[in-house]
């Protein structure tokens, strides 16, 4: 069995380490976990895991947040995967910090990279990991927030929240989606 999961996020240094790319910062922590390397691949950087019989590529597409359905459907195609077989792991602002909420499908409750998959896939039927980066922010100042680093109290407690969304993601390959969703809700 094979599996595309996704990380939303914005390719470059401006971005890294801002509340927008823990879609990314998930990846990494995964494949730091499992001493797997990224490589520079179509759309974005790649990393193959392989685990118990499962092949998991896990891709951080370059195509910026709001055209990330380009690179999900190229990969999904390439690989021969259905919507099932693709995790999209993601920012969420009405979770609070840290919380961590899987789904089979539902909708792109607002965020540009699942309108953009959503366009490109012709369907909302795909799972989705949404990691809560709460809403500590002033009315109209959202792009900030969203955009803005992590303060040095939330990097500390997202490290136990990466470690959870791993176990989530390994989970969604080995044992399905229900089976992740009891153990990440």
């Amino acid at each position: 069995m094979k599996f595309l999961i996704v990380g939303l996020g914005n390719p470059g240094p401006d971005y890294l380490y801002t509340r927008h790319n823990v879609g990314f910062q998930q990846l990494d922590f995964l494949a730091g976990k499992v001493k797997a390397n990224w490589a520079s691949d179509r759309f974005g950087m790649r990393c193959d895991l392989k685990i118990k019989g499962r092949s998991l590529v896990l891709l951080k597409p370059d195509t910026y947040m709001n055209l990330s359905g380009k690179a999900v459907l190229f990969w999904m195609n390439k690989l021969k995967l259905v919507p099932q077989q693709v995790l999209v792991v993601l920012d969420e602002i009405h979770l609070p910090l840290g919380k961590l909420r899987l789904r089979k499908e539902g909708s792109d409750g607002g965020h540009n990279g699942l309108k953009s998959i959503e366009q490109m896939l012709e369907t909302r039927a795909y799972p989705r990991m949404r990691i809560g980066i709460g809403k500590d922010f002033p009315k109209g100042r959202q792009s900030e927030y969203v955009l803005g680093a992590w303060t040095k109290d939330e990097q500390k407690e997202m490290e136990d929240v990466f470690g959870r969304g791993s176990e989530g993601i390994l989970q969604f390959a080995l044992a399905g989606i229900d089976k992740a969703m009891s153990l990440v809700n």
